[in-house]
């Protein structure tokens, strides 16, 4: 299990594995209770390739981030480790 303390979003952690390339048990904690797990719903089985190349760069408010750009970012940091 990947843990990924967020920055700049409603969310604090993000928890999810990677198997084969493929996010499984995507869970953020904290945030959005319903768009979060939809998220987590849509996003179970993709290619975390194609969670990053979807959701990078994602805004809410001013923020200069999102959950789901968050998302990517732990996603990134999991793949290289």
């Amino acid at each position: 299990m990947f843990e990924y303390y967020t920055t700049g979003t409603c969310s604090k952690k993000i928890t999810f594995e990677i198997e084969e390339n493929k996010l499984k048990n995507l869970e953020f904690h904290g945030g959005c209770n319903g768009n979060s797990k939809a998220l987590s719903k849509l996003l179970e089985g993709m290619s975390a390739d194609e969670v990053v190349e979807k959701l990078q760069n994602i805004q809410c408010k001013n923020r200069g981030t999102s959950c789901a750009d968050q998302l990517t970012k732990a996603i990134i940091d999991a793949l290289k480790s």
